[in-house]
């Protein structure tokens, strides 16, 4: 492979301008396309294989004009301390409500405006009644002018002293890239600077990232409606296309500045670059798509389609990394390097005093190969202890409870709550595929469960054939007690009668969830153990690096648990309100934190290995290994911590978790795993790390990730380090 790799990168160096031009050719196509296509939905969301989804396959069956993806609101209306909703001057002002809504901008996209003193909506003590507006596209797919009206739809009421406060998906709006995010890239540009020392060099990593991710997300946006995906698709696949895109190029352009002084010719020193640095990109990358693509474990359409668009999405990162940076630094010259340098690194032959010095990767390499077991305690039982939390582990999605008190939605839930029940804000639906007595049998049955606070008579459809009854509980949507209901209901229903709502849906999305993860985890860590085994040529070191992750995954869920759910240091981040973790985080923690750990883990243990081949000691491996990759391993962690640390500032309680749980991962993963309890457990097993049976060494295929037939082929392998155990010895005591 590294072969290969080096006559790519060397060709694309030299026919620069035709690979330059073929990248912009398609990143105009794409654009054209995002352009051109209609605006992406929401998606459709279903859980194949649970009784909620049985439920609303059900409903389109037997109720037909009842659509399950409508967007829906409530605007809810407390009256003045003393007065009633039913009082004539309130009562007069809900009802222009209505018609304002029924008549005005937005009304063609509504389909039903519900009259509470018709439906009587009204609490018991006669002070807050509420109106149940049902649209006929989803949140998402409301025009402005409709969600507009809907918001403004209560400014006449509140003159006139009424409370009016507005909760369901109709005001959910699509994500939008905020200042957060901005800044994170702008302290991505100043890490490249300070980095590499050069403008050029700092703008290349950036500049190809955006070009991958520009053809990645537009692509997507192109095939949105036509796939059915989601507009949450496109976020997902922009982040981690940003970040990977970003790693791949900078560890590539890293490793040409240090071919170059070697004395390599810039054509030369491309070519090696993307054999060897551009090997570890392809491992590195295939993990990440492995991470990725087995998201269809879990068996969410939704889930599984943005898997696959945002492997799609790394799949262009790593061929931008292996074609288009090798051309782009062919236009760059000398401006690759860092000012002042001398122009003799360009001419043939090793100059004269160009051995790279001893930086900070070597010095922290020899303090740990010199106190390994203290390192390896410390860095365990520290993330061990912040792992703690995570046995508390409290999953949910979230709804208008989990939102901040400042905001419309949570006043409506809270208002909704006093007036009506906790209950109230989260409805059962139960659906009975069956006759009249069937359904009437049901409900009665339901009346005498624990945890029920009010059903509602069965409504049959036109045919009569199938009923829905709608329950009442006694708590909260995401409360324990609810959720006993739920499996009360189920346990004792006959074949045909089907638990549904959005609180049931939570509920079975939350348990599919918890019920993929070590499927999933299992297929995940598995394969790409086989694949680190063929690039390492070890069985220990693969088994290391999945240990680790697991450790710094479950350490980051001790984290979200912490901040999150229990409110420890949650002003510091910004944190209104404390509730479940979302129910898809620590999937989507694992996948995504997986792929980038392994890179980590790619990027810095191949030139070990590699220096290991060519002769090194273990201990001297390791420190040649940090001496390299270090410095491009702690810049790419700080930049991608910048990244996803912009999603803090977000409003959004679900966006600002994912944030902090992927920045607080990878600040573990790279700084204590890979740069601490790695370097460590090498050390203590030195030859022993790279020990594969001799049976399995004749069946894996050779892959060659450290270029070690690369050079052969260029006539410049080395003839091995001839230092031996002294050696080693005296760098672990220097």
């Amino acid at each position: 492979m590294a072969t290969f790799l080096y006559r790519l990168g060397r060709g694309a160096f030299r026919r620069r301008g035709l690979v330059a031009l073929v990248w912009v050719a398609l990143l105009f196509a794409a654009g054209f396309g995002a352009a051109t296509a209609s605006a992406p939905t929401s998606g459709s969301f279903s859980i194949p294989g649970t009784e909620a989804q049985k439920a609303f396959d059900l409903l389109d069956q037997k109720f037909p004009g009842m659509s399950a993806d409508g967007a829906t609101a409530r605007i809810v209306v407390k009256a003045p301390a003393g007065a009633k909703v039913t009082d004539p001057a309130p009562k007069a002002e809900v009802e222009k409500l209505i018609s304002g809504l029924k008549g005005g901008p937005g009304a063609d996209q509504i389909a039903s405006v519900e009259d509470p003193y018709q439906t009587k909506a009204v609490s018991q003590d006669g002070s807050t009644t509420y109106v149940s507006v049902k649209y006929k596209v989803s949140g998402m797919e409301l025009k402005d002018d409709a969600r507009d009206a809907l918001k403004d739809s209560g400014h006449d009421a509140q003159k006139a002293g009424l409370q009016v406060e507005i909760g369901g998906d109709a005001l959910m709006e699509a994500p939008e890239t905020g200042s957060g995010e901005v800044i994170g890239i702008l302290i991505a540009a100043v890490v490249l600077v300070i980095t590499f020392g050069s403008l050029i060099a700092a703008g290349l990593p950036l500049l190809t990232a955006l070009i991958g991710v520009g053809i990645g997300v537009s692509s997507i946006t192109a095939l949105a409606n036509v796939l059915d995906l989601g507009n949450t698709t496109s976020t997902l696949a922009m982040m981690i296309g940003l970040a990977v895109g970003i790693d791949y190029a900078l560890f590539i352009v890293s490793r040409y500045r240090a071919e170059l002084a070697e004395g390599r010719e810039r054509d030369e020193a491309a070519g090696r670059a993307t054999g060897t640095a551009g090997s570890a990109v392809v491992f590195a990358g295939l993990t990440v798509v492995i991470a990725l693509v087995g998201l269809a474990v879990v068996n969410i359409p939704m889930l599984t389609k943005m898997g696959v668009a945002a492997a799609g999405t790394v799949v262009i990162a790593v061929l931008v990394a292996l074609t288009l940076v090798p051309a782009i630094l062919g236009f760059a010259g000398k401006k690759v390097l860092p000012a002042g340098t001398k122009s003799k690194l360009f001419g043939k032959g090793k100059p004269a005093g160009t051995e790279p010095k001893a930086n900070g990767g070597t010095r922290w390499a020899r303090f740990v190969l010199r106190r390994p077991v203290m390192v390896l305690l410390v860095g365990v039982i520290g993330l061990g202890a912040v792992a703690i939390p995570a046995s508390k582990l409290e999953m949910g999605l979230p709804d208008d409870g989990s939102k901040p008190v400042s905001t419309s939605q949570r006043k409506a839930y809270d208002l909704l709550s006093e007036g009506f029940g906790p209950g109230f804000n989260g409805p059962l639906m139960v659906v009975v595929d069956g006759d009249k007595a069937l359904a009437d049998k049901t409900a009665d049955r339901i009346k005498g469960l624990d945890g029920v606070a009010v059903v509602m008579p069965p409504v049959q459809n036109e045919a009569k054939d199938a009923a829905i009854v709608s329950v009442i509980p006694k708590d909260r949507p995401s409360s324990v007690e609810t959720e006993d209901l739920v499996h009360s209901i189920r346990e004792g229903d006959p074949e045909g009668v089907y638990v549904s709502g959005q609180t049931a849906m939570n509920i079975d999305f939350s348990q599919k969830m918890n019920d993929a993860l070590l499927p999933y985890l299992a297929l995940v860590v598995g394969l790409a153990f086989l694949l680190l085994m063929l690039v390492f040529r070890s069985i220990l070191v693969p088994l290391k690096a999945a240990l680790g992750f697991l450790l710094s995954v479950v350490a980051a869920l001790g984290a979200v648990v912490a901040v999150f759910q229990w409110g420890w240091l949650g002003s510091l981040f910004g944190v209104e309100q404390t509730g479940p973790i979302m129910s898809m985080m620590p999937i989507f923690m694992v996948g995504v934190v997986f792929g980038l750990a392994m890179d980590y883990e790619v990027f810095l243990v191949t030139r070990m290995r590699e220096a290991y081949v060519h002769g090194e000691r273990p201990g001297q491996a390791v420190v040649t290994g940090f001496q390299y990759s270090a410095r491009v391993v702690v810049a790419a962690a700080v930049i991608m911590i910048a990244v996803f640390s912009g999603f803090l500032g977000a409003s959004d309680a679900m966006v600002k978790m994912i944030g902090f749980g992927l920045a607080v991962a990878v600040l573990f993963d790279a700084f204590v795993v890979r740069m601490a309890i790695v370097p460590a457990v090498l050390a203590l097993l030195g030859h022993k790390a790279w020990w594969l049976p001799k049976w399995l060494d004749r069946i894996l295929p050779n892959v060659d990730v450290e270029g070690e037939s690369l050079r052969k082929h260029l006539g410049d392998a080395d003839s091995g380090s001839a230092e031996g155990p002294d050696k080693d010895r005296e760098l672990v005591n220097a």
